[in-house]
């Protein structure tokens, strides 16, 4: 299996090759938006929109060959993505271009890339960290991404790939609970509290509120410098979630790396959607709305890919209320959880519960693939209509 690893590296271009960098991509995006328009909508195929648009657009924009190529790929591209999200493909705005192996190469000798612009070649330097450098060195890339961020400066976003080991088989299992308090339980009793992150995005809810207000009914200069640290504040708490899924999804994989193990986690996918239905406040909606469970759940798939870890999703259903030692309905309230089974009356952290069941069902599933066996206890309804725990008799299946 091929793993795709990106690096982004900072350009630092000269005044001229920034005039430049801004006419490609400028030209780049009124390609697509052209090929966009000019093809029909259910055309989703690079070659089909290449042998429609592309002489068109190498006359109109002035791109390069490979460059126009990539126009008609990038639309074809995001047809098929929005297709599958049945939506429509959104104007495409100046902010990347798309390059080959036939007009971009690094350098690795003065640490520059070379990138096909509208006048020709240009050799454009790079910072790149130690990081960058480590996975960089004796490397020759064939693809990258020109891009312009919300910073204002230019970055290349250079494309390395790697043949990824075989993922490990293996019957053990680690569960992962993902929550607002708790970011994630695992099920051999790591935690990571997100009251740090809680705490962060509040400070910045707050500190944009303020300046959000003094730049609308300040006076002339307040106005001016609540936007200017309005914009150094930007992406600022985004960077800071990303740094810490960073470390607790490579904290994770390194445990199963260690144990030899499967890790296992909750399939959350629409739970934002479903969550905002529910009455709650103004900031109760914020903070839910602040999950990056999807961002965590992504760095742990490519991570577990890299080290050979395979990575499995679960339906959550239940995984809070069952009970992990005998698979009955108990209480949970708060983070507190204890088993209604008066065999079992088992009772602690309902993360760490959690975990324990995401990781019971890990195990079910990799042993039967198909669904042979089941991982269930009986229930019924008691006189509220409430789902209630049923005890099986000697000799019935749980």
């Amino acid at each position: 299996m091929e793993q795709v690893l990106t690096l982004v590296c900072k350009l630092n271009p000269t005044q001229k090759q920034a005039l430049e960098i801004e006419l490609v991509l400028k030209f780049f995006a009124d390609a697509c938006n052209y090929a966009n328009q000019k093809v029909k909508p259910q055309i989703t195929s690079k070659t089909t929109i290449q042998n429609m648009v592309y002489n068109e657009i190498r006359t109109l924009f002035g791109l390069s060959a490979n460059l126009a190529v990539r126009a008609c790929a990038r639309v074809g591209a995001n047809r098929k993505t929005a297709k599958q999200k049945d939506k429509p493909v959104k104007a495409f705005k100046p902010t990347s271009a798309d390059y080959d192996a036939r007009i971009f190469s690094f350098r690795e000798k003065d640490w520059t890339v070379s990138l096909t612009l509208m006048n020709g070649r240009e050799h454009i330097k790079i910072d790149a960290g130690n990081y960058q450098k480590g996975k960089l060195k004796g490397r020759k890339p064939t693809s990258a991404q020109l891009c312009k961020h919300r910073d204002g400066n230019y970055y290349i976003h250079i494309q390395i790939k790697d043949e990824a080991p075989t993922p490990m088989k293996s019957n053990n299992v680690i569960g992962v609970d993902f929550g607002r308090r708790n970011v994630a339980v695992t099920s051999n009793g790591n935690k990571w509290d997100g009251k740090q992150i809680n705490d962060v995005r509040d400070k910045f809810s707050r500190v944009r509120a303020s300046l959000q207000h003094i730049a609308t009914k300040g006076t002339r200069s307040t106005r001016r410098r609540a936007r200017q640290i309005l914009k150094r504040l930007s992406g600022k708490e985004r960077k800071f979630q990303q740094w810490l899924n960073h470390n607790i999804s490579k904290s994770i994989i390194q445990d199963a790396l260690k144990n030899n193990a499967i890790v296992a986690i909750e399939d959350l996918t629409g739970i934002r959607e479903r969550t905002n239905q529910k009455p709650r406040n103004k900031t109760e909606r914020r903070r839910s709305n602040s999950w990056s469970f999807y961002q965590l759940r992504s760095f742990l798939e490519y991570k577990g890919v890299q080290f050979g870890i395979e990575v499995i999703a679960v339906p959550p259903a239940w995984t809070s209320l069952t009970c992990h030692q005998c698979l009955h309905i108990g209480l949970r309230s708060d983070k507190r959880f204890k088993c209604t089974n008066e065999t079992c009356s088992w009772s602690g952290d309902a993360d760490f519960n959690g975990a324990k069941i995401i990781a019971a069902i890990g195990v079910t599933l990799v042993n039967s693939p198909r669904g042979s066996n089941c991982l269930c206890c009986t229930l019924h309804t008691d006189s509220s209509g409430l789902l209630k725990a049923y005890t099986p008799t000697s000799g019935e299946r749980r």
